[in-house]
């Protein structure tokens, strides 16, 4: 076997204990470059000559990024050892084999580039991802709140023993969803590390537990509904193409590179640099007059058809993530100018560490730039409210108890897209009055409205939340009584009511539906009733004997037991991205799929032996007892 490492730089060569935050979708882009000269490697459509980089000789560039499906994790932190792709000749590439830690539950929605490098033309077969549980940080959301669970109990799903050190999961491609890297061509890959997927929580064992089944699956498109995400310091500026090249630093990081990377920009793109706000051309211009090395993030979208990272939103200098100390998470209350961040992800840039924090107390003032992700406008310190999640920047540090605090008072705010769900009481026109269960990640009970209303008789109540909605979203079908989510941003604080303003609606019967039911090892061996290249039926008496069970429906939870003839799962023929997956929990491998048919086959053939099936996950929509899905995991615990 050959072991490749890919081309990097590096200011030093050290363990980094930066951060990678993943969700659950991950995308490896790859684009070929010409045998034996230089190359340019571009995610914009008309890349600059700056953007060009010497590439080996029969290479292909790695556009690596990673994401994140959600789970029932407040915090998920662990390490990454390492992330290798394999050819089918037995050469191996690492393409991420600096160690750094990770927070899988903090980027739901996004995904981050982690590296652009070099790599060998090929076929690749397989991937594989090393995760290392020493020193995790695993705090579950329960009913009754949040608990940090001790390493003592997080077991491995393999030999029921804490997970105290490193874990390797080898997923396999099958033979039509391999990886193809050729010259000037570009592929994907899709990687998705599934919290819930790879997670059992037991609730009823005393102290509570989680068990770790690693589920690594993927597709050959990335997830275009996620935004993206890429991070590092300034090369070059090129004002007539409209675009910049970075070199790729990813998360926290805070000395390594792993490769360069073309950001494309438009009109449109808004800029945020030493804390001052641009728009399009003009903020170009201010990033052209930075030094190379300045640090720089992006948040875009990539266009799979004409290999365009484009951003919306540009970070630089003071202003960009890791410049200074940060913290991200749900503001639980406010005092004058001190707010209360809970369930917080806060970076120390000295420490060059993450740590999840229940409780961060952050000073703000008018020196505070405050700014809305995809929102136009001037906005002040004002502007931040209970319940609303934002990412702050500024000096971190403690206070006479050791507590965490952060001095923003000349910092930076980015107010996130933040997401709730309740139960309708009341709509009027233009406004829908909710009992509201949860609002930016946290439960409603956990939030202190004190202060969020015009007058202290008009603060925001959780049993009778106004949400705004605008003139595009109708809540008129919408019945009291019915589970609703919704996506926008807090009513400044001191200005309610309303006290949210939606951008976006869901209807109980509109959001995604995802289905996890886990059974005790050994497991089953004969667990559907059907299962066929068109439809996988797990039975009612299968619903009955598993050791927990849930469908989500949007804002809604169902008892899969409820359904009297059991539960249908069907491909989804029209997904954009399909993939489907099967377990190995003691071989910790993974078999990936990228249609249904050969999926349940390979489930039926493996079924047959003496370990069965302890977990099946799907997501998809749901109609009358079937969910239409364009990703299945099984896991089996051969």
């Amino acid at each position: 076997m050959t072991i490749v490492r890919a081309m990097r730089t590096t200011s030093r060569v050290r363990r980094s204990l930066a951060r990678w935050t993943l969700c659950v979708l991950g995308a490896v882009t790859l684009a070929g470059c010409g045998s034996g000269s230089p190359s340019s490697m571009s995610t914009s459509t008309a890349p600059s000559a700056s953007s060009s980089q010497q590439a080996c000789s029969g290479c292909g560039t790695a556009l690596v990024s990673l994401t994140d499906q959600p789970g029932d994790f407040v915090s998920y932190i662990v390490k990454v050892d390492s992330l290798s792709l394999t050819r089918s000749d037995g050469t191996v590439v690492q393409t991420v084999p600096v160690t750094t830690q990770v927070d899988f539950a903090q980027l739901v929605n996004l995904s981050e580039i982690v590296s652009a490098d070099q790599i060998p033309a090929g076929h690749y077969t397989s991937a594989s991802l090393t995760l290392d549980f020493t020193g995790a940080t695993i705090v579950v959301d329960t009913s009754t709140g949040e608990v940090t669970v001790p390493a003592a109990d997080i077991l491995n799903g393999a030999t029921g023993q804490p997970l105290t050190g490193p874990v390797t999961l080898n997923l396999s491609l099958s033979s039509d969803d391999q990886l193809v890297v050729n010259s000037g061509t570009i592929s994907n890959l899709a990687l998705d590390f599934n919290l819930l997927a790879s997670n059992t929580v037991n609730l009823t064992a005393t102290p509570l537990t989680v068990t770790v089944n690693p589920t690594l699956t993927a597709s050959l498109s990335p997830d275009a509904a996620k935004q993206i995400h890429v991070r590092g310091p300034l090369v070059s500026v090129s004002a007539s193409a409209s675009d910049y090249v970075i070199s790729v630093r990813p998360f926290q990081d805070q000395d390594d590179t792993t490769g360069q990377v073309t950001v494309a920009t438009n009109d449109s793109t808004k800029y945020l640099i030493n804390g001052t706000s641009y728009v399009g051309s003009a903020g170009l211009a201010q990033l052209a007059m930075l030094s190379a090395g300045t640090l720089t993030s992006a948040y875009g979208a990539w266009t799979l058809a004409s290999g365009a990272f484009t951003a919306t939103l540009v970070l630089a200098g003071s202003s960009a993530e890791g410049a200074t100390g940060s913290v991200q998470g749900t503001v639980l209350a406010r005092s004058g100018n001190t707010l209360t961040v809970g369930a917080g992800l806060l970076f120390n840039p000295e420490a060059a560490a993450i740590s999840f924090e229940r409780q961060t107390s952050v000073m703000i003032g008018s020196g505070t730039l405050v700014t809305e992700e995809g929102q136009s406008g001037s906005f002040t310190a004002t502007d931040i409210s209970v319940g609303q999640q934002l990412r702050v920047s500024g000096t971190a540090g403690t206070d006479s108890s050791g507590n965490p605090t952060l001095d923003a008072t000349a910092g930076v705010a980015l107010l996130l897209p933040t997401s709730g769900v309740g139960v309708v009481t009341g709509t009027t026109t233009g406004s829908v009055t909710l009992n509201l269960q949860q609002l930016g990640g946290m439960s409603a009970s956990a939030l202190d409205f004190a202060g969020t209303g015009a007058t202290s008789q008009q603060d925001a109540t959780a049993s009778a939340y106004q949400v705004s909605l605008p003139s595009s979203i109708s809540a008129s079908a919408t019945s009291a009584g019915s589970v609703v989510g919704f996506t926008g941003f807090v009513t400044p604080f001191g200005s309610a009511p309303p006290d949210f303003a939606a951008t976006t609606w869901i209807g109980s019967n509109q959001g995604v539906a995802m289905f996890d039911a886990w059974w005790a090892s050994p497991g089953l061996t004969a667990p559907f009733a059907t299962l066929t290249g068109s439809e996988i039926l797990v039975s009612q008496a299968t619903l009955q004997t598993s050791a927990g069970k849930v469908l989500r429906i949007g804002g809604m939870a169902v008892d899969p037991a409820t359904l009297g003839s059991g539960l249908q799962l069907l491909p989804d023929m029209t997904a954009a991205a399909q993939s489907f997956a099967i377990v190995h929990v003691k071989s910790q491998s993974v078999d990936n799929f990228s249609t249904f048919n050969d999926f349940a086959t390979a489930l039926a053939t493996d079924l047959n032996g003496s370990d069965g099936l302890v977990q099946v996950w799907a997501e998809g929509s749901y109609a009358s007892g079937a969910l239409t899905a364009d990703h299945v995991i099984a896991t089996l615990m051969n």
